[in-house]
């Protein structure tokens, strides 16, 4: 799935904070913000899906941290909290989508994200087909729908945004090998 889509999922779950902790729900979004993206820089360190996802250790530490944040409202206990919470969905989600492949479209990668307590690859289920899919830019717009109705100024902004990015990045997946081909040449 596209960083857009774990970005405004982890939006989405910290919409709960608007009514619960309205004090809080700025950074709770931002955090979430921040976890729904972090999984993703394996691309640039490591290998991707194995380096920062965890679908399984990440749970470690979201419930504790959570549970503090409840006993100790924070800015800081809430903002580790739904990172926490947003990279453990983000990393635990892509197993829904395709493998790590170029052309995921040809499925020709199984390993979705590797579950590192088990040391292997957890299987693409590919309900998601891959990232950039017509069906994955609904996930965006409709976990944006929550960010974007509830909460206004700069989460509002970068909800849409998301959107915006999400929609040119559908339209244009089916080329981007290509123009990484031209980029790595």
């Amino acid at each position: 799935m596209m960083v857009t889509t774990h970005a405004m999922v982890g939006v989405a779950v910290a919409t709960s904070l608007v009514y619960t902790a309205p004090e809080l729900a700025l950074i709770g979004a931002f955090g979430a913000l921040v976890g729904g993206v972090l999984p993703d820089v394996d691309l640039f360190v490591g290998t991707h899906r194995r380096t920062l996802h965890y679908p399984a250790l990440y749970w470690v530490g979201t419930v504790p941290a959570l549970g503090l944040a409840m006993v100790a409202r924070t800015p800081a206990t809430v903002a580790v909290g739904f990172v926490l919470l947003s990279a453990a969905l983000h990393s635990s989600s892509d197993v829904l989508g395709a493998g790590e492949e170029l052309r995921p479209w040809e499925r020709t990668v199984d390993e979705a994200v590797y579950l590192h307590p088990a040391g292997r690859w957890l299987r693409a289920r590919r309900i998601v087909r891959y990232d950039g899919a017509p069906e994955d830019l609904l996930l965006t717009v409709v976990f944006a729908l929550p960010g974007t109705l509830l909460y206004n100024g700069s989460v509002r902004y970068v909800c849409l945004l998301c959107v915006l990015l999400a929609t040119v990045y559908a339209l244009f997946r089916k080329q981007v090998p290509e123009y990484l081909g031209r980029f790595v040449e």
